[in-house]
């Protein structure tokens, strides 16, 4: 191991254990749930840790909680989409709810889905889910939108950059 690693590795372990019980006690109060406020601390120094290096800090809990506050919101936003499915899911007769497995695999779908819609503008995200979950071609959504063709190119290829940007960065 280089000399940087074993600097970077050292500053990791004091951000981690000067301020992670700092962290998981400020997680708790916002959450309001010990074992979610101990996953998401987690989830905040496994985000460091997978960084090149571990950053000198002069604020290390407001940077923490910066990490930790995009975590929360990625928390919250997959339970209220888990909630809306298993509502929906509920509102169906006996015989057409999916099993347990189907049910997983939806909801990780919709979850990527969210993930590759996020930060998209509205116009784009609506274009991106008339092409992908409703089939329309490109010159249909055009004229259904009211834009060009090569808007809606455009839309398209910027949505597609966000899915390779999701797997592949």
């Amino acid at each position: 191991m280089s000399s940087p690693e074993l600097v970077s590795q050292a500053n990791l372990h004091m951000l981690y254990c000067n301020h992670h019980n700092w962290l998981r006690g400020w997680l708790r109060k916002q959450v309001g749930c010990s074992e979610t406020a101990a996953d998401l601390a987690q989830d905040t120094f496994i985000r460091i840790l997978l960084k090149e290096t571990t950053p000198q800090l002069d604020s290390p809990r407001a940077y923490l909680s910066t990490i930790a506050r995009g975590l929360m919101a990625n928390h919250w936003r997959r339970q209220a989409l888990e909630q809306a499915y298993l509502a929906l899911l509920a509102s169906r007769p006996e015989p057409l709810v999916p099993s347990v497995e189907e049910q997983h695999l939806v909801l990780e779908t919709l979850l990527q889905l969210a993930e590759v819609l996020e930060g998209l503008p509205r116009r784009d995200k609506q274009i991106f889910l008339l092409a992908r979950l409703d089939g329309l071609k490109y010159q249909e959504i055009a004229g259904r939108l009211g834009i060009s063709l090569n808007m809606v190119q455009k839309a398209m290829v910027r949505a597609m950059h966000n899915c390779y940007r999701l797997l592949y960065e």
